[in-house]
């Protein structure tokens, strides 16, 4: 079965009106600056990356938009939806916090820091894209598509470069958009992601054949030298 393209379009267009919805609603105005330039950079990524994956990996894709499957873990169901919701209620938080209330104050400076660091955080993602087809946005072995450890690129240093990446991802999208308490709420999704991560690894030495042996040979999570 290929991928589904109409439910890739209609993913990609719901996420983009709930970003935006997220962000403005909150902020009280459409004339954020700030706002617009992240949802430009987050989805003009989104969009390349998954144009990119459409021809070099559809079965990848294909894994993406199905959000889920019959041998998710049910801990997976509870913390994904967490997080997911998590997402959305900092992207309000930090419209709240920049805009509307204007609690934070970041230079211009900063700012524009924060969308290097954001970059930087999209390259990164793509890299570990490129390396790992068997990225699933839930957990599960994947024996339907022959599901192996990957330890080359990015899981050469870390054993969850992906985690890695959305770290960074959330320090430069909270600096961008002018907000502290978006960095310090994102620091607190960080730790259900890690969370996460250690659920992830418990599976993956039951059910992946040669996943114990990596680990022994690459011994940081997320943050290299740290944990």
């Amino acid at each position: 079965m290929g991928v589904n393209r109409t439910l890739l379009i209609g993913q990609s267009i719901g996420f983009f009106i709930l970003f935006a919805l997220c962000l403005f609603v909150p902020a009280g105005t459409w004339n954020w600056v700030a706002g617009w330039v992240f949802l430009v950079l987050f989805f003009g990524f989104y969009v390349g990356v998954t144009a990119w994956l459409y021809r070099h990996n559809p079965s990848l894709v294909q894994e993406r938009t199905r959000l889920g499957g019959s041998n998710q873990k049910g801990w997976d169901k509870i913390l994904f939806t967490a997080i997911l919701v998590l997402t959305f209620v900092w992207l309000v938080v930090m419209a709240l916090d920049a805009v509307r209330f204007q609690w934070s104050h970041v230079s211009i400076a900063l700012q524009i820091i924060g969308g290097v660091i954001l970059l930087f955080s999209f390259y990164l993602l793509f890299l570990t894209f490129r390396e790992n087809s068997y990225l699933s946005p839930v957990v599960r072995v994947q024996s339907d598509r022959g599901h192996s450890v990957v330890s080359t690129g990015p899981y050469h240093f870390v054993r969850h470069p992906m985690y890695a990446a959305i770290l960074v991802f959330v320090v430069g999208t909270a600096l961008l958009l002018g907000s502290w308490v978006g960095v310090v709420f994102g620091l607190f999704l960080m730790l259900l992601l890690a969370r996460r991560a250690m659920l992830e690894e418990s599976t993956l030495q039951q059910e992946l054949d040669g996943y114990r042996a990596y680990m022994t040979s690459v011994k940081y999570r997320i943050i290299p030298y740290l944990w």
